[in-house]
């Protein structure tokens, strides 16, 4: 096969990774026993494209849905006397739609599969999936939007949260800081999340845009009149940005890379039949343990493969 790259699984499972504009090729290989032949009814490769609910969102709405379905014949009906024998294919101009994502409640798929039919019995299938990453460029509408977040409790707490910017490549950095304005109360720490938070059912509206894929995670679901939308946050990462009281007037700085989370980053997908969203969270805690926060969505994109 012709991948941009490889990562492996394990020292004997490669798994292969294309982009949105790439073909996918390779080869298949048959294999017999030495001195045996094999009578088949003909050998199809196909490219499928799926999303699929896991098992534990499955309820009445559909548990999988093929967007993409592409079948070639590579070999008509004969006898195989050969111990090994190679058939190469190929898949030109493929719209690739979405990227591969594995989430909790949804997982969105590439897989080669390869079909020898026999007589009278079900094909002989093996399947082998694919990565694929999409480079959709930076969204428009969002270049120099900043964010600026307040949190506070009248005459006791208040906060001004401020980042350079709310769009974000996967490798970016996030830079920003927090003032202390008014501090009548006693912090004992404060930390900045991470949260991805997928939605998957029937009932989300028309797609608007992909600029990728994946889904992540609130707990709870969502009830309509047509149908059923799930719902799950995740936290992704929680990065301790102070510890002990601060004062008033007292700035903090914040610095966090993408790059170092140990989650798997997808760009942010919005509408069609699964969403994917990222927000920064910053919590307060103070001496008896009360916990106060400000939750604030930012946008990612993906800049570059791998």
């Amino acid at each position: 096969m012709d991948p941009y790259c490889t990562t492996m699984k394990s020292v004997n499972d490669v798994v292969y990774a294309y982009d949105g504009e790439q073909d996918v090729s390779g080869c298949v290989h048959l294999t017999l026993p030495h001195g045996k032949s094999y009578e088949h009814l003909g050998v199809k490769i196909q490219f499928l494209g799926r999303i699929a609910m896991t098992e534990a969102t499955i309820s009445t709405s559909r548990p999988k849905y093929d967007f993409l379905s592409l079948s070639h014949e590579l070999s008509p009906p004969t006898t195989l006397y050969t111990t090994q024998t190679s058939i190469p294919f190929h898949f030109a101009n493929i719209l690739k739609q979405y990227e591969t994502y594995h989430g909790r409640n949804l997982h969105i798929t590439y897989t080669i599969r390869v079909l020898v039919e026999r007589k009278f019995l079900p094909p002989l299938k093996k399947d082998k999936e694919v990565v694929v990453q999409l480079l959709r460029g930076m969204p428009e509408g969002l270049v120099g939007t900043d964010i600026k977040m307040e949190v506070g409790i009248e005459e006791c707490l208040h906060i001004e949260f401020a980042f350079e910017k709310k769009l974000y490549h996967l490798e970016d950095c996030l830079v920003g800081k927090v003032n202390f304005v008014t501090v009548r109360i006693k912090i004992k720490y404060m930390e900045l999340a991470i949260i991805r938070r997928e939605s998957c059912g029937e009932t989300l509206p028309p797609p608007t845009h992909n600029d990728g894929s994946g889904l992540p995670a609130i707990q709870g679901q969502e009830q309509s009149s047509t149908g059923e939308v799930l719902t799950e946050t995740q936290t992704l990462i929680r990065h301790e940005i102070m510890d002990g009281a601060p004062v008033k007037g007292e700035i903090i700085p914040v610095r966090l890379f993408l790059k170092g989370i140990p989650a798997d980053l997808t760009p942010t997908v919005v509408g069609g039949r699964f969403s994917v969203k990222y927000y920064l969270n910053l919590v307060l805690v103070d001496e008896v343990d009360r916990r106060y926060f400000k939750q604030q969505e930012i946008v990612l994109w993906r800049k570059d493969l791998g």
